[in-house]
């Protein structure tokens, strides 16, 4: 029993799967993050120009 329990404690198989999920994670709330920030700016800049052509 002790062996077994040993051999579980020692086996890192599902580590680097779980390491993959939490990388792709990170990665898509960075570009959700920056997808969204740069739409702001892109809408502020682009408002900004049309208020500069309706004058």
């Amino acid at each position: 029993m002790f062996d077994s329990l040993a051999k579980f404690y020692h086996d890192q198989s599902g580590g680097t799967a779980i390491e993959y999920a939490l990388i792709a994670g990170l990665v898509s709330i960075l570009i959700v993050t920056s997808v969204t920030t740069m739409g702001s700016i892109v809408s502020t800049t682009f408002t900004k120009i049309g208020i500069g052509f309706a004058r």
